[in-house]
């Protein structure tokens, strides 16, 4: 019986030295500054660096993008470009498509998307190239006569002097 309350009070002892040891917070001090100042300084920001003082290889908007071979990443690009050209978007359907062929090159529905989004821009010229690409992949697909007639009809519609 001794023994247990020998260790209770060890323990409660421990607990208590633990708690001495962790001091109260600090209260926090009062800004010295007038509210009339603070109103003044609220629209600047001291904590954002100079444009000057971000070398150009660690500013992201300076920074080039990198592509690799990914092609989750592309198939992610693929279906966010068809959820523009569904809604009529399709300069932004076009660029998720170009992104996602930047990702994965052969990657024969992201080629096929672009040619299609681009045909709807008008370019005649991207859209036979990008249809061209995806032959190029998938030669045997079943669309195949249909795509080779349209890069027929839209080198037909290239100027001669837009051709390669």
């Amino acid at each position: 019986m001794f023994r247990s309350i020998a260790v209770c009070l060890m323990l409660g002892a421990s607990a208590g030295f633990a708690a001495a040891q962790d001091p109260a917070p600090a209260p926090q001090q009062p800004s010295e500054k007038s509210p009339g100042q603070l109103r003044k300084d609220r629209g600047k920001s001291s904590s954002k660096p100079e444009k000057e003082a971000i070398p150009p290889e660690e500013d992201k908007a300076l920074a080039t993008e990198e592509y690799s071979f990914n092609p989750l990443q592309a198939q992610k690009e693929v279906e966010t470009g068809n959820y523009y050209y569904k809604k009529g978007s399709f300069k932004a359907a076009a660029g998720r498509f170009r992104e996602a062929t930047r990702w994965n090159e052969g990657y024969g529905e992201a080629w096929l998307r672009l040619g299609e989004a681009e045909e709807k821009l008008k370019d005649a010229r991207a859209a036979r190239d990008a249809y061209a690409k995806y032959l190029e992949i998938e030669s045997d697909a079943k669309n195949a006569a249909e795509i080779r007639k349209k890069v027929e009809k839209l080198s037909r519609s290239v100027s001669p002097s837009e051709a390669k």
